[in-house]
């Protein structure tokens, strides 16, 4: 994802929003790289765990933080250089929304800039199943179904898996980002298929073996039907 993000992204110094940012993980990745990161939250939560994480690297700190929606974006118009949206685009279930939100990131953005905007893609519950034997379980297998015919996902009763979402397949995201009035330019799979490795939960522990399965993502990324988590690019039109 840091990879796909400072190719994408214009270099640094820029001004960019990250929309949905949660704790910070981003942000003040992006601050340390440089950038006037600006985050947006719904959850007062996140934001004040990303205010704490901004005052632990007081030579990058973000440039402001705070509650808001993304279907409201508390930004002037044409005033970001790029935008992250990392969770609305999931989180939100109807379309209506999402393009709302989409149509709030082409308003904040100044012409030529750029969105990056990840979305779940529609058969990461499907494999992930497999993987982990949970389609033994009929209950699991009725929300599969559903989720691959209409992309609504929720969870069985006392299932512990991700809550309420929307899954994406990539066709439908460059329709939501047209319609939103951006223009598409590439959609790629972020982790690639490395999440089914044996282990994966302790491969960081291992550099090497780590950076192959970024390698292996980087080989396949224009598979976004792969990876769990896409990766669109698109911008705003001068």
């Amino acid at each position: 994802m840091q990879q796909l993000l400072l190719r994408y992204f214009p270099s640094s110094p820029a001004d960019v929003g990250d929309i949905g940012g949660g704790p910070g993980a981003y942000a003040c990745w992006l601050a340390s790289e440089g950038y006037a990161v600006h985050l947006v939250d719904p959850i007062p939560l996140h934001v004040e765990q990303a205010r704490e994480a901004s005052e632990r690297q007081p030579h990058h700190p973000l440039a402001s933080y705070q509650v808001g929606d993304a279907r409201d974006l508390p930004f002037e118009s044409d005033s970001s250089d790029a935008v992250l949206l990392h969770g609305p685009l999931y989180h939100l279930t109807e379309r209506l929304d999402r393009v709302r939100a989409l149509a709030e990131v082409r308003r904040v953005l100044r012409p030529g800039g750029i969105v990056a905007a990840v979305a779940i893609t529609r058969y990461a519950s499907a494999v992930v199943g497999i993987v982990n034997g949970w389609v033994w379980d009929p209950r699991y297998v009725d929300m599969v179904r559903e989720e691959l015919a209409t992309g609504q996902h929720r969870r069985p009763s006392g299932w512990r898996v991700f809550t309420t979402a929307y899954f994406h397949d990539p066709e439908e995201l460059t329709s939501e980002l047209f319609e939103a009035g951006l223009q598409h330019d590439t959609t790629l799979g972020i982790q690639g298929p490395g999440w089914l490795a044996p282990d994966f939960d302790s491969m960081p522990q291992d550099t090497s073996k780590w950076m192959t399965l970024v390698q292996m993502a980087g080989l396949v990324e224009t598979e976004p039907a792969l990876s769990p988590h896409m990766l669109a690019l698109a911008h705003k039109l001068p």
